[in-house]
This record gives C-alpha cells, sequence and structure tokens, in this order.
C-alpha cells in the first residue's frame, strides 16, 4: 500500500474531467504533494518539456491520465494526431520515470486497444489478440504501445508500474463539445439543445444496434487509485461495471432524463463503431477489491443536472 501523506504525486491530465476526481480522492486519502502539468507550461508531447516537469516536480508516482481522445468524429477526422499525441506523451513520460527512478508508474489505457472481434466480455488477455477497431484503431494503438512498453521497462529496468484499463467513462465535467465528445455528452447536448429549440425529431448516428458499456468517472478514479495503491507491475487490468447497453435504448433513456419527447431518427450513413463493448472485471475484483457502484440511470441524471446547471451559468 501507499502512504499518500508522504508521497509527491504527479497526475497528468489532472485538470481534466477524469484527473480533477482524482485528484480529490488524493487529497481525501491525505495527499498533500499533488502537481498538475498544464499545458500552457508543459507540452507532454516534447521531450525536453517532459523532463522539465520531471526535474520541477519531483514525482514519487505519476498518474498518467492525459491523453487527446475523442468521440467516432473526432478519431476519424484527427487519426494521425491521436495516434501522434498519446504515443508521444506515453514514450517520454515512461522513459523520463525510468531515468529519474521513481517509485510507481500509473497508466491509464483504454477499452479502444481490445481487437474488434474480441469476445465478449472483454478479458485482458484479448489485447493482444487483434487489430482494434479502424474508427479508433490510431488511438488504440497508440495507447496499447504503452502497455509493450512497460512491459519491457520492468523487465530490463525493473520500473514498477502499474495499468488500468477503464471502459467508457461519463459523468459530472464531462467535455460536452460537439466536435470531440463521446456518446453520452454528445447525446445529451443534444437532446438538450433539442428541448430548447422546440424540435420535433432528433437524428442520431448509426443504426443504434451497437452496445456500450459506461463507468461513472468517481468510480473509474477510485479504481485507478486502487491500482496504485495495490499493483506494481503492468499487468493490464479491466474497470467497468460488465454491463452493456444498445446505443438504441440508451438514445430513449436520455431523452427521458432531459424531457425531449420528439422522434429519434437514426442516420444509418453514419458509423456504429465497434458493434458490442464489455470488459470482464473479475480480475479488477480480485487484484483491486474493487467493483463499480454507480448505477447507469442515476449517474446520467446527475450528469444531465450538472450539464444544465453549467448552460445555465454560462449563460447568464
Amino acid at each position: 500500500m501507499v502512504d499518500w501523506s508522504d508521497t509527491r504525486v504527479t497526475v497528468t491530465g489532472g485538470a481534466g474531467f477524469l484527473g480533477r476526481v482524482v485528484c480529490e480522492k488524493l487529497r481525501k486519502r491525505g495527499c498533500r504533494a499533488i502537481d498538475v502539468p498544464r499545458s500552457s507550461e508543459y507540452d507532454l508531447t516534447q521531450e525536453e518539456a517532459v523532463a522539465d516537469m520531471y526535474r520541477d516536480f519531483q514525482p514519487d508516482i505519476v498518474l498518467h491520465l492525459a491523453a487527446e481522445v475523442g468521440g467516432i468524429g473526432a478519431n476519424r477526422k484527427r487519426p494521425g494526431r491521436f495516434f501522434y499525441s498519446n504515443m508521444a506523451m506515453g514514450l517520454h513520460l515512461i522513459e523520463h520515470a525510468r531515468i529519474n527512478n521513481i517509485q510507481k508508474f500509473v497508466q491509464v489505457g483504454t477499452v479502444c486497444a481490445y481487437p474488434k472481434f474480441a469476445t465478449v466480455p472483454f478479458q485482458e488477455s484479448d489485447i493482444w489478440e487483434g487489430y482494434p477497431e479502424e474508427t479508433n484503431a490510431p488511438y488504440g494503438v497508440a495507447k496499447k504501445s504503452l502497455f509493450v512498453m512497460l512491459d519491457a521497462y520492468q523487465r530490463e529496468y525493473g520500473l514498477p508500474s502499474a495499468l488500468l484499463v477503464p471502459v467508457n467513462l461519463y459523468g459530472p465535467g464531462e467535455n460536452f463539445d460537439p466536435a470531440s465528445s463521446h456518446v453520452i455528452p454528445a447525446l445529451i447536448r443534444k437532446c438538450v439543445e433539442a428541448v430548447e429549440q422546440r424540435a420535433d425529431k432528433l437524428v442520431c448516428w448509426g443504426t443504434g444496434a451497437a452496445s456500450r458499456e459506461f463507468l461513472h468517472v468517481d468510480d473509474a478514479a477510485e479504481g485507478i487509485l486502487r491500482g496504485a495503491e495495490r499493483i506494481d507491475h503492468p499487468t493490464p487490468i479491466n474497470l467497468g461495471t460488465g454491463r452493456e447497453i444498445k446505443i438504441a435504448d440508451l438514445v430513449p433513456l436520455i431523452a427521458k432524463l432531459t424531457g425531449f419527447t420528439g422522434e429519434l431518427v437514426w442516420d444509418t450513413s453514419q458509423p456504429d463503431g465497434q458493434l458490442r463493448r464489455c470488459l470482464d472485471t473479475q480480475k479488477s475484483q480480485e487484484l483491486l477489491d474493487w467493483q463499480a457502484c454507480v448505477d447507469l440511470e442515476a449517474g446520467l441524471a446527475e450528469t444531465v443536472e450538472w450539464f444544465c446547471q453549467d448552460r445555465r451559468a454560462m449563460a447568464a
């Protein structure tokens, strides 16, 4: 276990959606030395900036949450950038973790690393059994390459690390930008705007046949910290609920929570992405004594409320 009160922690992405919750949980655990590199000061895709970060913060543990990521549309538009930025950040951060001989490096991976045709529910050993779904493959492969790097660095250099693989996250504080948001915030925003505009229909991407699993940000943050506390070797550990929902069922649920009562129209010219995503969570239960607690409908209601309050505050 980690004595957080005597540990200096650097959280990349600590000002972001997931990072803010992780930092708050660290403070509640008694951590008094939390550093968050801001992109305006440290461009983590550049090795010199990463070296400066380690020199300035002198971390004992690095929690690497920072990522450039988005939904299907963003992945289709910027595949090169998503590969480069995520690969470069991880590459430099892990190498300088070795150089600085830190106590532990914690890498947050992605469900996008799993093969397109992995057996559902996805088990951690399946990660290596094929190529990811094409719409997010550059992002997924970049993250998966870091899994290999951490394994190699532990075998050659003895670098302790932990590797957590969360499924799609959601919750208050999410990115609701229509150009880069994931499915839940994108749908919430569409529904709220449709209600405001008194629209009689809502157009959704794909056929609705694809299914996804969603993990509340609070549950994800707790799983990541338990991984940091209990694991020191880079075996992938899934973080999820073990329950999936079809997009065709998710959309009416969000419509109900936002008060949208119009027609739902499916634009089948747009891709569904990977047909199914659902994680096997047995390893996280056994190794981390962790399981998701937040019910999906309750978490969605909380997220809708947060978005509406934030929207009103921005308009005031």
